[in-house]
């Protein structure tokens, strides 16, 4: 968690009751409650972050699937604050997660990493980003909205390269989002292959020139064969003729 996000948490009064949702490897000693998949006795697989100062207890933690499909074991607004940092791009739902979340909590807040940090090579090792995160986040105006990540960022043209997450500043390498009353959250679905590649293309672009690292482009080769760019065209033409939208938003309001 970002230091100024957990100095902000700190000094929350003492009487707001405060919900960690996914805290098990890293337990917030301001959680009064967690909500977590892992029992309570195995937590702290990173640390602690106060040990000694540890709010929540065994009677406290919530053991559940936080992706549902039913809702969490808690009344509608029972919590002051609710926390979700490094947990949305893990998960397999991070839209229902943000619907629980707006409905459990009259405010919170929300940390993922930036795009930046999931297109750059090496982060974690010979891969792109991080291996188990599942979604590409962004702000969106008022709100966020989650892709899933692809597993072709692997190819040439289709990432960072290594180090460049480290070339901006670390409050640029992850999205830290405050939201009261309500969280917009989004899942962009990409369906059709030249809007995913505008997409990537584009957010590739603005971080390479926020890192002022080049531009990656994809080799010649990434292209698509005769027979696949036919099959492309088809698709698309047939899309047309029905009308079809070629993207979706998934939205996770109530």
């Amino acid at each position: 968690m970002r230091a100024d996000a957990a100095e902000r948490i700190a000094a929350l009064p003492e009487d707001l009751v405060v919900l960690d949702v996914g805290g098990w490897a890293a337990p917030l000693w301001r959680a009064d409650w967690v909500v977590d998949l892992l029992p309570h006795e195995t937590r702290g697989l990173y640390g602690a972050a106060d040990p000694d100062r540890e709010r929540f207890t065994a009677e406290t933690w919530r053991q559940a699937d936080v992706c549902g499909p039913e809702p969490w074991p808690f009344e509608d607004g029972q919590f002051d604050v609710a926390i979700c940092s490094h947990t949305l791009e893990d998960v397999r739902d991070p839209v229902f997660v943000c619907s629980e979340l707006r409905r459990v909590a009259r405010s919170g807040y929300v940390e993922l990493p930036a795009a930046i940090e999931e297109l750059t090579f090496g982060v974690q090792g010979p891969w792109v980003g991080w291996s188990h995160h599942r979604w590409i986040g962004e702000r969106n105006g008022d709100g966020l909205v989650l892709t899933h990540k692809p597993h072709l960022l692997s190819a040439p043209g289709r990432h960072l390269p290594t180090g460049t997450h480290e070339r901006v500043p670390e409050s640029e390498r992850t999205i830290a989002f405050w939201w009261e009353g309500d969280l917009p959250v989004r899942e962009r679905v990409l369906v059709d292959a030249d809007e995913f590649d505008g997409w990537l293309g584009g957010l590739l672009h603005s971080c390479a020139q926020r890192a002022g690292v080049p531009v990656p482009e994809a080799d010649a080769g990434t292209g698509r064969s005769g027979r696949a760019a036919r099959r492309h065209e088809r698709a698309r033409r047939a899309r047309e003729a029905l009308g079809h939208r070629t993207s979706r938003w998934r939205d996770g309001r109530r």
